[in-house]
Parts: C-alpha cells; sequence; structure tokens
C-alpha cells in the first residue's frame, strides 16, 4: 500500500465491480447446479447421454466456482479476512454438496442486512438460518437417496421418505423407522444431527439476545434527548 492509499483503494474498486457484475449469474449458476444435482440423483432411469452432460454441466460450474473464489481471493487486501468472511464461498469451491449455498450469498445485497443495529444482526441470522435449513434438509435428502439407492435393507426409496428422514434427523427426535445403511449415508446422519445442535444453539443465542436487548431498552434511563443508545444507533441506521 502507498502512502497515499490509491492501490488499496483501486483495488477495493476492483472487488467491488467483479462482485457487483458475478452477483446474479452466480445466483443463477447455484439454481442451475441444484436442478442438474437434483436430477442425477433422483433419476436414475437417465441414459448415459443425458448423464455425461449434466456431469459436464456440474463440472464447468464447479470450476466457475473455483475461478470466482481465487480472483475475488487474489483482489482482496486481506487475504485472512477474506477467507473467514467466505466461508461458505470457499466450501462451495471444495466439496460439491456445499455448491448450492451460494444462494445465501445473495442476502448480502438487501441494505437492511448490510446494517449492524441489534434488529438486523438477528434478522441476518434468522434469515440466513433458515436458508440454511431449507437448503441444508433438501441437499441432504436428494444426497441420501442416491447413496442409498439399490443397498441391501434400505428404507430410504424416495425423495419423500429422504425429507421425512432428513427432517426427524435434523431435529434430534430420531424416530428411527427409516436409517441410512450405507457408510457415506450415515455420514450424512451424523452431519444433520450436529447441524441440528447447531441450529438449536443459534437459535437459542438470538432469542436471548432479542429479550436482553428489549428488557434493557425498558430498564435503561433515558438520554439527554430520551433515547437510549440502542434505539439511537437503530434510528441512525433506518436514515
Amino acid at each position: 500500500m502507498s502512502s497515499t492509499g490509491q492501490p488499496d483503494d483501486a483495488r477495493s474498486r476492483a472487488v467491488r465491480a467483479w462482485e457487483r457484475w458475478s452477483s446474479w449469474p452466480f445466483l443463477v449458476l447455484s439454481v442451475v447446479f441444484i436442478v442438474c444435482y437434483s436430477i442425477r440423483c433422483l433419476d436414475p432411469a437417465i441414459g448415459l447421454n443425458e448423464r455425461t452432460l449434466l456431469r459436464v454441466v456440474l463440472t464447468t460450474i464447479w470450476v466457475v466456482f473455483v475461478v470466482d473464489y481465487v480472483v475475488r481471493l487474489i483482489l482482496a487486501d486481506r487475504k485472512g479476512a477474506f477467507v473467514r468472511a467466505n466461508v461458505p464461498d470457499l466450501l462451495a469451491a471444495l466439496i460439491p454438496i456445499f455448491r448450492p449455498f451460494r444462494l445465501l450469498g445473495e442476502l448480502r445485497r438487501i441494505s437492511f442486512f448490510r446494517r449492524h443495529s441489534g434488529s438486523a444482526v438477528r434478522a441476518r441470522v434468522v434469515a440466513y438460518s433458515l436458508g440454511f435449513v431449507v437448503l441444508w434438509v433438501y441437499t441432504i435428502a436428494v444426497t441420501v437417496v442416491a447413496a442409498e439407492r439399490g443397498a441391501h435393507g434400505a428404507t430410504i426409496l424416495s425423495l419423500g421418505d429422504a425429507i421425512y428422514w432428513a427432517v426427524v434427523t435434523i431435529s434430534t427426535v430420531g424416530y428411527g423407522d427409516m436409517v441410512p445403511v450405507t457408510t457415506f449415508g450415515r455420514v450424512l446422519a451424523v452431519m444433520l444431527m450436529l447441524s441440528g445442535i447447531l441450529i438449536v444453539g443459534v437459535t437459542t443465542a438470538t432469542v436471548v439476545s432479542y429479550f436482553n436487548e428489549t428488557i434493557r431498552r425498558r430498564v435503561a434511563p433515558p438520554s439527554d434527548h430520551g433515547i437510549d443508545a440502542s434505539a439511537a444507533a437503530d434510528e441512525k441506521e433506518t436514515r
């Protein structure tokens, strides 16, 4: 960085320009990936040509995701901060099952989610959590159908069965009427169980944060302007 800071300014502009240009194309690619991945996992009757086409499309999208991540990493001024702030993008580039989660990154385009007030942070956590749960349950369900197909003693035979099993598992209820019998299916079950515990923890922390802030606003003495600091911050964010 020079004394005038111009290189960093140019780098920041380049990052913003790249993200602005690539946001919607990558949103479309994420949706295409989900559709192609679902067809590949759920339809065992597709022909060789169609299967090859799906493989080419999925591989191409993966390569594009990798290139996107590498370009943004190169343009980023602080590499470590970039990696920490873009873990979903890194997972999408490295692990196929996480590629649909690029959709969650589009929440950053909504101005409200960029605010730092308590209400905005809680809304961001809730939105990301709900989006994660929906995509996670669906992706795991689709994947476990492919993993269990044809296995001896398999009980998860359709997408409906898989979604039911995934919801029961992620909620840590675990009726046991449907269980994966393959090694990969059981790995997916463990991932669902761990994520269910994490989601319960995040939800509990969000609720506690909401009640703490509400109580603090009601019992805190008013400031000189009759508005407490938290309310003033929210009003400033709204402006």
